[in-house]
Formats: C-alpha cells, structure tokens, sequence
C-alpha cells in the first residue's frame, strides 16, 4: 500500500482536471494500486465489464494524441488508462463470474437463477442500450480509479475527448470493445486549472420528488 498523501474528502474537494503533465514516471507499484482500485469497483450482476488499456510508452501515447484530437496531455501524462467496455463480456465471462460468487458464498439457488437472469437480460439489449450499459459500470470503475490517484498524491485528467474508431485502430481493440473514457495520470506541470464552482445542492437535489427541498 503505497503512502496516503490525501484523505478521501481532500481528493474530492481538490481534485482539477489537470491541463499539463511533466512526464514523471509513475512506479509500477502505485499504477497497480491504482488499477486496482478501478478492479474492486460495484457492477450489475458483478459481471465487471470494464476492460482497461494502460499506455506508458512515448510512441504508443503519441499516437493515442492523434486519436484524441490532438491533446497534448495524452502525451504528456505519465500513463493513461483508456477504459472499455466490452458487450460481449458478460458471455465470456458468466460462468467465471458464477465460480467466483460460489467461492465467497452465493448461494446454489442464487447462482442458478443468476445464470438465467443475466442471459436474458443482457442478450435482448441493442447495441445503443448495451452502450449506455457500459458507460454506467466503466464510469464507475473509472472514478474509483481517479479519486484514488488523487488520494496517492497524483494529478488526474478524465478525457472524453477521442475518436473512437482511430483508438480502436491504434489500440488494436476487438470489435465487442466500447471505448468510454481516457484517465490521464501524472503530476501538474504549470498552473492548476481554476476551480469553475459546483451548484448549490438545492439546485440539484430534491427531497422524495422532483421541486422539494431536501429536509
């Protein structure tokens, strides 16, 4: 476990999305951690659809810039973590999925019902509902990951900004593979990005309906 540098709290309330990197190398141990972090994150059904890409390597980021309309902090971070999804994992990985809840404890019962539901109800998607499905649980993971960079002391850049069919072609991504988001890792080079201000909670949270206050 690599040294805490910020409470939870901190990384929340500090975090920017950083404009520049300086390049620095990040220890293979702290990217695992990372990573790992993303790995332990909530999915439905636990079927963990996420797949993530890790580009470390000069060329390989410079050619992910060009896929990503030219950002210079896709080549300039210490390491990006393109996140997927990918629509077919569920069908790969059901029975894995199934071996590993029996082994912490889900029950027969459970497990045989499972093996039904999922089926059913991942196979009737479109490609857009499958899409919008994978946004969901790769958002998750993604944000477990961020938050935990930033409580490692590093600086984060969440980027939707990219051409999904040039990744595809520059990471050699199976055609199940739903490109979501791109997560930039490193340290600030330059001025932090000002803070743009977060609306008043009464803006957007209500109290048991929409248009009342939450008490």
């Amino acid at each position: 476990m690599a040294k805490i540098k910020k409470t939870l709290s901190q990384a929340i309330e500090e975090r920017r999305a950083t404009p520049s990197f300086d390049g620095t190398s990040i220890p293979p141990e702290d990217l695992r951690q990372i990573l790992d972090a993303g790995l332990h994150a909530p999915s439905g059904y636990n079927m963990q659809p996420w797949r993530f890409i890790v580009v470390q390597s000069p060329e390989q980021k410079r050619r992910l810039r060009a896929a990503s309309y030219n950002q210079a902090k896709v080549e300039e971070a210490s390491a990006v973590i393109v996140a997927c999804g990918d629509a077919d994992g569920w069908r790969k990985d059901l029975d894995l999925m199934l071996h590993l809840g029996r082994e912490g404890g889900m029950p027969e019962s459970y497990a045989a019902q499972a093996r039904t539901s999922v089926s059913n109800f991942l196979s009737g998607f479109s490609t857009e509902e499958m899409r919008a499905w994978l946004n969901k649980h790769v958002m998750i993971a993604f944000t477990h990951m961020m938050l935990m960079a930033e409580v490692m002391g590093y600086d984060t850049a969440p980027m939707e900004g990219f051409e999904q069919e040039k990744v595809h072609e520059v990471l050699r991504l199976p055609m199940s593979y739903w490109v979501v988001a791109l997560l930039g890792i490193g340290y600030l080079k330059g001025t932090d990005k000002y803070y743009g201000g977060r609306y008043e909670m009464g803006h957007t949270v209500f109290g048991e309906e929409f248009g009342k206050p939450l008490k």
